[in-house]
């Protein structure tokens, strides 16, 4: 795996782009039959969901089989890396890559801190009540609404919630009165329109309990080396035909005319920037056996109960 620096124009770290190869399948995978999806770890089951016929909002059934890939996180580790998201990206990758679980695949990643979820919070609102707002909630079953997603489910935990009096909660509380809470791993799935809880469910509680904003590292897929030299060739391209534009017009309108490099050269700086951050979707493999695998699987995870799935 080879890693790369993502910055902005004015050098501030942004993230880390991770080019992974030699892993043609993820071991945290999500496969789709027609509207029906199944995310498993190795051979488990670790969610079920379908997706409405109006496309509304996803009903999900979650077991109690996911494993984090990262494993726990001393209080020494805590304090040492306290404050920088670079240093935390780079051991996060490092256990991303080394489990054979997680759901890094062959392609280019972003580990990265720019996440929306924390610009999204209203100012009036207190960090504890807005992300409880965003916990999708239900265990084992429940529902992701579509129309209120902005507002109820933008942040989804592969397992249970912890309360605010168990004691890894209790110990995260001291960090994150400290300041040295460890990020929490969330996983953008466009399929479920959702971030998914990889790895921090009980540091998420213990900042909720604090009312103190979590810290945060969100993996996305990002545009492979392919497209990314396909689409670096085509900006610079457009970059070239608009000077190439104000040119003729200076030569018809004389120098008076911009070269229009002040307002070209942004324009591709800011396309260079997105080509390497920008979210590309989940990927989603066909279900050997198809829905009739998928009804397998769903009443073996549920035990045969009634679940409403059409």
């Amino acid at each position: 795996m080879r890693r790369e620096e993502v910055t902005r124009e004015d050098g501030t770290w942004e993230g880390l782009a991770l080019d992974v190869r030699d892993r043609p399948r993820p071991g945290l995978g999500v496969f789709g039959a027609g509207q029906r999806l199944l995310f498993s770890q190795g051979s488990r089951t670790v969610l079920l969901a379908v997706v409405g016929e109006h496309r509304q909002g996803v009903d999900f059934w979650r077991t109690d089989a996911y494993r984090s890939a990262v494993p726990p996180l001393r209080a020494e580790t805590a304090r040492a890396l306290a404050g920088s998201p670079r240093r935390w990206a780079h051991r996060i990758a490092q256990y991303l890559v080394a489990s054979p679980e997680s759901p890094l695949h062959t392609g280019r990643w972003l580990l990265t801190r720019e996440s929306p979820l924390s610009r999204w919070r209203p100012a009036d609102t207190s960090h504890a009540e807005y992300w409880s707002s965003m916990l999708g909630e239900g265990h084992p079953d429940g529902y992701i609404d579509w129309y209120e997603h902005s507002v109820t489910f933008e942040v989804f935990p592969l397992r249970p919630m912890p309360s605010a009096d168990d004691s890894r909660v209790k110990a995260y509380r001291k960090q994150a009165r400290e300041g040295t809470l460890p990020p929490v791993l969330l996983w953008w799935v466009s399929g479920l329109d959702c971030h998914l809880i990889l790895d921090g469910h009980a540091r998420l509680a213990a900042a909720i309990a604090e009312s103190v904003e979590p810290p945060l590292l969100q993996l996305h897929r990002t545009a492979p080396s392919d497209d990314l030299a396909a689409g670096t060739q085509d900006a610079v391209g457009v970059y070239a035909s608009e000077l190439a534009r104000f040119a003729g017009l200076r030569a018809v309108h004389g120098p008076t005319v911009p070269d229009g490099a002040a307002g070209a050269g942004p324009r591709l700086a800011r396309t260079l920037h997105g080509l390497r951050t920008r979210g590309r979707p989940t990927w989603c493999l066909p279900l050997p056996g198809g829905e009739a695998e998928w009804h397998r699987l769903t009443h073996e995870a549920t035990a045969g109960r009634d679940w409403p799935v059409g």
